[in-house]
């Protein structure tokens, strides 16, 4: 029986090292939405005529920035694939993890991979805007599923606490995850409205630009008056609140910053640079809004190690 043990043992991962896995499928998936942004924003989005090779009889693009653009995004995408798999795999050797995370892995995994196919039909269709917008969107899906896992592996590393928050707080922080990503679907459609169609030629647009920014404006008053709730809650409970506290505080920073940039676009009629980095900090604001509602639930008992 010790020997059987023993085995058992050997075979497992650690939940330190699980954890460590999980938060960099979650990073990789954050970063492929960037790389894929920057292709539609500079307009590579058929720069390459060929899958999975770039072009006709040639694997590998010829000396091109567009194309150089859209290949990289495509060798990128190998990363997120190869560790959502992996963290999947060992999620079943890694004690301490609830069945609906380790099949929250393999939901994050399979959605990665469906991004190829997915990616293959949106040049097929010479970057329909909801295509382009579905593609997008799934990304942030599979960036959400990441980031749960890894929350729960690291709350199943270094420990977790019961949650500080009351109920009717936990179920506010389920409304702010979904005026969340109301913002996000409506910013999608707002870029897929806007100058930026993803190619060099002129691509028909379903969305007036103008109705999609009124939206995700609305939309942002609804997640402005939930999170300010959540502020206001967690400062007055702040001797208790634990990770909850800084992690709202990131999260109120990384706001700032996006209002500041969002306001500076709109100004400067849409730069695809300054169109990029607003992306940027729009994913990693959905990311952390997904961490710090999960943490709500199930509360880490620390935020670094």
């Amino acid at each position: 029986m010790d020997t059987v043990a023993a085995e058992v043992r050997r075979r497992e991962l650690s939940p330190a090292r699980y954890a460590k896995l999980a938060l960099a499928s979650a990073i990789s998936l954050y970063l492929i939405v960037l790389t894929g942004a920057a292709v539609r924003l500079t307009g590579s989005g058929l720069a390459c005529e060929s899958w999975p090779g770039c072009q006709e009889g040639a694997f590998f693009p010829a000396v091109n920035e567009h194309s150089t653009i859209e290949f990289g995004n495509r060798v990128m995408a190998l990363f997120p694939i190869a560790l959502s798999l992996a963290a999947w795999f060992l999620a079943f050797r890694t004690h301490g993890l609830s069945r609906w995370v380790r099949w929250l892995a393999g939901v994050t995994f399979l959605g990665t991979i469906a991004q190829a196919p997915l990616g293959l039909l949106t040049i097929r269709l010479d970057l329909h805007p909801l295509m382009v917008a579905t593609h997008f969107l799934l990304a942030l899906v599979v960036l959400a599923t990441a980031t749960v896992v890894a929350v729960e592996a690291w709350g199943n590393a270094h420990g977790r606490r019961p949650s500080p928050a009351p109920r009717w707080l936990r179920l506010l922080g389920l409304l702010l995850a979904a005026a969340c990503g109301v913002l996000v679907v409506t910013g999608t459609l707002s870029t897929a409205a806007g100058p930026h169609p993803g190619d060099s030629a002129e691509i028909e647009r379903f969305w007036n630009l103008l109705d999609a920014v009124h939206i995700h404006v609305r939309a942002t008053a609804v997640f402005g008056i939930s999170f300010l709730i959540l502020l206001v809650w967690l400062y007055r409970n702040r001797d208790r609140a634990g990770v909850l506290a800084p992690g709202a505080g990131i999260l109120l920073g990384l706001l700032l910053v996006q209002m500041l940039v969002g306001e500076l676009q709109w100004r400067n009629q849409l730069p695809w640079w300054l169109v990029l980095i607003h992306v940027a900090l729009a994913a990693l604001v959905w990311a952390w809004t997904v961490a710090l509602v999960a943490a709500l639930w199930r509360t880490p008992r620390t935020l670094i190690r």
